[in-house]
């Protein structure tokens, strides 16, 4: 049974792939994953593909738990791993509480791995791993320092990973984009005490621009996939401008 699995599919960039996997792919399955699971549920009038609805908070342990035994119960083929899900909030590290820093890390990287570690199993020579990572994974970012950390983690482990995989031909994709427009990312980020270090979000993506260019580079079996103009920019100055004078120009944009 070829499958693709998605996490974070219940809005955003999740609901996003799993439509656009759906037009071009030949599957016979889509497993979502994500907690709302009437969102879930809503998406298959969306696509042709037909979804299997795994309603799980990836913040549980347990989680993970029931998944395996799905795997082992079904004994997929699959061609496909996207791990969209994740979260972000803005603010100083007094105004984000130690349960959000704790979940951001859970969701944004034991759960990315765990849900990888889980599924490569049921991979063959050809399948395709997208993390979904984030432009803020190439340098430090202050009011927003758990997520970018969180991000920077997932970026690194997306690429050695890659490496240890070219053998079994199993291609591994580090996305990184910019802000995007037209998900929950910005609203949930901005639902903290006081968000207003980051004022605006100018040139922000659109989903469907991202979600396109991260499958067109995923099939090239590109090692990094930066979904639009501002995300490569950063990635190519980020690699040459020390660290501390990124700050310094980040304190900048941020007050535009």
């Amino acid at each position: 049974m070829k499958t693709a699995i998605v996490t974070g599919a219940s809005s955003g960039l999740g609901s996003e792939f799993v439509r656009q996997i759906s037009e071009q792919e030949q599957l016979d399955e889509i497993w979502v994953i994500a907690r709302r699971e009437e969102r879930l549920r809503a998406l298959q009038s969306r696509v042709r593909t037909r979804l299997r609805c795994i309603p799980l908070d990836l913040t549980d342990r347990n989680a993970f738990r029931v998944i395996g035994e799905i795997l082992e119960r079904e004994q997929p083929d699959v061609c496909m791993l996207v791990n969209a899900a994740g979260f972000g909030k803005i603010g100083s590290w007094k105004d984000i509480s130690a349960a959000d820093c704790d979940n951001m890390i859970d969701l944004n990287c034991r759960a990315a791995v765990d849900m990888t570690q889980l599924v490569l199993p049921y991979m063959k020579k050809g399948a395709r791993i997208l993390e979904i990572c984030s432009t803020s994974a190439f340098q430090p970012f202050p009011y927003l320092n758990v997520y970018a950390a969180t991000k920077a983690f997932l970026y690194r482990y997306s690429r050695a990973l890659r490496v240890e995989l070219l053998g079994a031909g199993i291609r591994v994709t580090a996305v990184c984009p910019y802000w995007i427009k037209d998900t929950e990312f910005i609203g949930t980020a901005k639902k903290t005490k006081d968000s207003a270090y980051i004022r605006h979000f100018p040139l922000a993506s659109k989903s469907k621009n991202v979600v396109r260019r991260a499958l067109a580079d995923s099939r090239l079996g590109l090692a990094v996939s930066t979904p639009g103009p501002v995300c490569l920019v950063h990635r190519i100055t980020a690699k040459w401008i020390p660290a501390e004078l990124m700050m310094g120009i980040w304190a900048l944009i941020r007050r535009i």
